[in-house]
Order: C-alpha cells, then sequence, then structure tokens
C-alpha cells in the first residue's frame, strides 16, 4: 500500500539495540528530538512511509530487508532502509555534511573544507533517497525531506514523482548570499530547493536569507512578504531580527510557500517530569552536594566550533579573575558531549575545553571546590531536568546555532518560576526568548557583563523575566509547529496546482 505521507530524513525513527544476538528497535531516549514529533504526523493520514539509511557492510546480502513495516504508538508504517557502505556514510555525512556544509552554513568560512569532497557521491546518496521516497509515495502524496545533507533529494524527487507536494524542512541556520555562494555546488542545490512546493526554516532571518541567495543565482518573478511575527522582533534589537518575512517565492510559473517558524520542546513532557517526586529527589541532591550559598551555573551542548565552548569557559576563567569573592561559591557544569573525534576541527576544540578546564581547576580550585565540572556524555533527560532546577543560571552562548532547545528545555523544566537564562543573540531563539539575558558570545565585555547581571539579579526580576520566558516556550512548543507545519501541507493540498499562468 502506497504512502499519503513521505517522510525523508537520515536517522531511522527507532533505535536498534542487539540483545542475545537479536536486533531490537526501540523508540528514541530523546524527548525533544524531532524524530518523536515527525512520527506523529502519521497519525493524521491514512498510510504513512518513512524513509532513512542503514550501515551494510554488503548491500547486496539478500538477507538485507529494504522495507520493514513498524507498528508503534504513531501507527503502523513503512520504513524504506537505504543500504549504505560504510564509505558511502563517511563521503556523504562526515565529510560533505560535516566538513563543507557544516562550517559554511553557520558562516565559518576558515573551516570549510573542498577538497575531500565527492560530489558524485553525495548526489548518488541522495538519488537513492529520492527513488525510495517515490517508491512509497501514493499519487499526490506529500513527501517531507529534511535538512542539508539531503538538499539534492527535491530536484531528483520531481523528475521521479511530477505529481506529489513535496516539502523541505531546514534544521540549521541558512547563512546570507555572500556566505553560501561560497559552496561550488550552490546554483545545484538552490535548484533543487525551488523544486519544492514549500521550504521551511526556523526564523524570518534564514528565511530571507534564502530569498537572497535565490536571488542572487536566478530570476525570481516576485516574492510575496508580510510583517514579522512581533514576538520574533524584539523591542530592543537583535542580530538575527528580521522585521519582514517572506512567505511565498515566484519561479519559472511556480509558487514556492516559505515557511518562518521554529521546532520548538514538548513542554508537557519536560513539565510533567519536572513535577515528579524523583526529579525533586535529585534536585535536593544536586544542592546538597553544592555545599551552602554556591551558586550553580549549567551549560550543556556538544563539542563544536560553533557552540562557543571555548569561549564561555575563558569568560568564566575571567569572572573568577575579576571577582575573587566568588571563589569557593559558583560552580560551572560544563557538559559538552563529545562529536566524532575522527573529525579533526572537533577533536582540536574537544583537546582546547578540556586544557582549558584543568588550567582553571589548577588555578583556582581547592580541596573542597572545583570551579569546572567537565561532563563528556550525554546525561539522561531526567536527570538533566533536575540540574535545571538546581541551577541559578542556564548559560547558552553559541556562536552560531539554528535554534537551541536547551535553552527552551530549561524555561520549560523551571515549573518554581526561578532561574536565570543567558543566551547568545546568535542562537536562533533568541529572537524569541528575548526577555533571557542576551549577550554577545564575541565580545569579552558582552559576556562578563551578562554573567555578572545573571549571578547577581534580584529575586523579583528573576521570576518577571522567566514568567514571559515560560509563556513564549508554552506559546512556541513542538504542538504549535507541528500545527504550522500541517497548515502549510493542507494549503498547497488544497491548492492542488502551484503552478500559475505564464
Amino acid at each position: 500500500m502506497s504512502s499519503d505521507l513521505v517522510i525523508v530524513y537520515h536517522r531511522q525513527p527507532y533505535e536498534e539495540v542487539v540483545v542475545d544476538g537479536v536486533v531490537e528497535r526501540r523508540a528514541n531516549k530523546s524527548p525533544n528530538g524531532i524524530v518523536p514529533t515527525l512520527k506523529s504526523f502519521f497519525g493524521r493520514v491514512g498510510k504513512g512511509a518513512w524513509v532513512a539509511w542503514k550501515l551494510a557492510e554488503d548491500p547486496a546480502n539478500p538477507d538485507f530487508e529494504p522495507v520493514v513495516e513498524i507498528t508503534d504508538n504513531f501507527g503502523t508504517y513503512n520504513v524504506s532502509r537505504l543500504p549504505l557502505r560504510e564509505d558511502q556514510v563517511s563521503s556523504f555525512y562526515h565529510v560533505t555534511s560535516k566538513e563543507a556544509f557544516w562550517p559554511i552554513l553557520h558562516s565559518f568560512k576558515d573551516k570549510y573544507n573542498y577538497d575531500p569532497v565527492d560530489w558524485p557521491t553525495f548526489r548518488e546518496v541522495n538519488w537513492a533517497f529520492a527513488e525510495a521516497a517515490a517508491n512509497e509515495a501514493a499519487p499526490g502524496a506529500v513527501v517531507w525531506v529534511h535538512d542539508y545533507n539531503l538538499w539534492l533529494v527535491p530536484a531528483y524527487l520531481r523528475t521521479l514523482r511530477p505529481d506529489v507536494k513535496i516539502a523541505f524542512f531546514h534544521h540549521t541556520p541558512f547563512p546570507s548570499a555572500d556566505m553560501f555562494n561560497v559552496l561550488p555546488w550552490r546554483a545545484e542545490i538552490v535548484q533543487s530547493l525551488l523544486a519544492c512546493d514549500i521550504v521551511g526554516f526556523h526564523i524570518p532571518r534564514y528565511a530571507q536569507n534564502f530569498i537572497h541567495v535565490a536571488r542572487s543565482l536566478f530570476d525570481i518573478e516576485g516574492v510575496d512578504e508580510e510583517k514579522s511575527n512581533p514576538d520574533f522582533v524584539p523591542a530592543g534589537g537583535m542580530a538575527l531580527q528580521e522585521r519582514i518575512t517572506p512567505t511565498y517565492l515566484n519561479h519559472e510559473g511556480r509558487k514556492i510557500a516559505i515557511g518562518a517558524f521554529p521546532v520548538g520542546v514538548d513542554v508537557e513532557f519536560i513539565q510533567e517530569r519536572a513535577r515528579s517526586p524523583e526529579t525533586a529527589v535529585s534536585r535536593y541532591r544536586i544542592r546538597e552536594g553544592l555545599g551552602e550559598d554556591c551558586k550553580l551555573i549549567v551549560s550543556v551542548s556538544r563539542t563544536d566550533y560553533t557552540k562557543g565552548n571555548i569561549e564561555q569557559l575563558q569568560a568564566f576563567e575571567r569572572l573568577l579573575e575579576r571577582r575573587p569573592e566568588l571563589r569557593g561559591k559558583v560552580r560551572l557544569m560544563h557538559v559538552s558531549v563529545s562529536a566524532n573525534r575522527n573529525m579533526t576541527a572537533y577533536e582540536t576544540v574537544q583537546n582546547e575545553i578540556e586544557a582549558i578546564t584543568g588550567r582553571i581547576n589548577g588555578r583556582f580550585g581547592s580541596f573542597e571546590w572545583q570551579p569546572v565540572s567537565l561532563i563528556g556524555n550525554a546525561i539522561p533527560f531526567e536527570e538533566l531536568i533536575a540540574y535545571y532546577q538546581a541551577a541559578d543560571v542556564c548559560w547558552i552562548t553559541p556562536l552560531a546555532d539554528g535554534l537551541n532547545l536547551v535553552a527552551e528545555e530549561f524555561c520549560a523544566a523551571r515549573t518554581d518560576g526561578d532561574g536565570v537564562l543567558v543566551l547568545s543573540e546568535f542562537a536562533g531563539v533568541a529572537v524569541a526568548l528575548s526577555d533571557a539575558v542576551i549577550t554577545n558570545p564575541f565580545s569579552h565585555r558582552a559576556m562578563d557583563s551578562a554573567i555578572d547581571q545573571a549571578l547577581d539579579m534580584q529575586e523579583e526580576e528573576r521570576r518577571a523575566r522567566m514568567l514571559q520566558l515560560r509563556r513564549k516556550v508554552a506559546k512556541y512548543d513542538i504542538k504549535a509547529w507541528a500545527g504550522e507545519q500541517q497548515r502549510l501541507f493542507d494549503m498547497v493540498s488544497d491548492g492542488a496546482d502551484q503552478t500559475e499562468p505564464a
């Protein structure tokens, strides 16, 4: 049976665990990962399908199941698995996506590495995704493609199945034209995105950047625009603020809908966990372990040059130098989950994080107090919520970030209405969470001022800010994002023919 909705994503919609030599498929552990939300869309259609890749030593192995049927809490759906060899995964994902695309998307031109890219392999893998989606899609189905490593799928799919509606959602930043156009494959990538019926982004700035890139490469007949959502236009201004949001792009007689709506967190799930007795016990244990009058700063991210890990640790070192009265009275829990250490750029960042942490603890630590706790492994989510609740400050200062759900998780977890969020203005979520203490991680003065303000803030101001932050997080939660995506799907489906008369 063909599917009314086909989701194309590089990850499988479950985790595979080997138990006694048998592979078991289990629900993804991350409650705020995008996978559970995407699967929830299957409950809205008669039949759904998911296309992903799976590592295979021998893609021609007759025992490999290319399509499996899954039944879980979200219904019954097909998972079409593309058997990729390890060298294909390395080329398509670790090299092309992470060494060439990732730095450009985050505006780190100096990290861009063109030489090892094998573009024919990237095309080959994207073609395989498109072919699998074409095979699964019912006539007139919606095919929903996710993220930059599948940029070429829409064009291939439009050739294979001109009858389907194609949506694409971009989960990273989309950079300005002068940055994006560093990519030698820019025209092919953008031409593929222009084959879509919907192209979605987190915030208006990324949508405007896409329009500027498209105009720099192709003849765009016109762009429909509207005033940006007032919730995304902070009164004081911000680096990623955009006052006008594009809604449609007209190209070669077709109207392409442009979306700008942030993915949120599952607020109900987080608050349920935050109010549990187990979380209360963990929170008490954390506070007891800190000692009397010690303030806790929590920072959670991956090890990546975009996340500002190094700059944040340097700011904490300056804090202890500048304010000796805080020595023994403040602790930073810096969670920096190690990325692929086979990638030189990430290994360099990890090594520097460890070196700076060692230096800080060596300079300022004592037998009773270590200023920095560096954690390199992912913390179970229930435990992380307890840390969010125990913290006085959540310090999120990436140099560039498409959105940043940690900031939202922190606010959702603060059912007590207290706590301070310090947030980089270069995180996409900052345009909505403007009641945080906003800072510029490229400026020592701004970083120093922000952490001082957070640590010294009085309770009345803390609670007033957190009230507004929690309202925004609840308003733009994961359900709101899903509702906006469904609205766009319904719009292009009801419109049936997006082609305008010549």
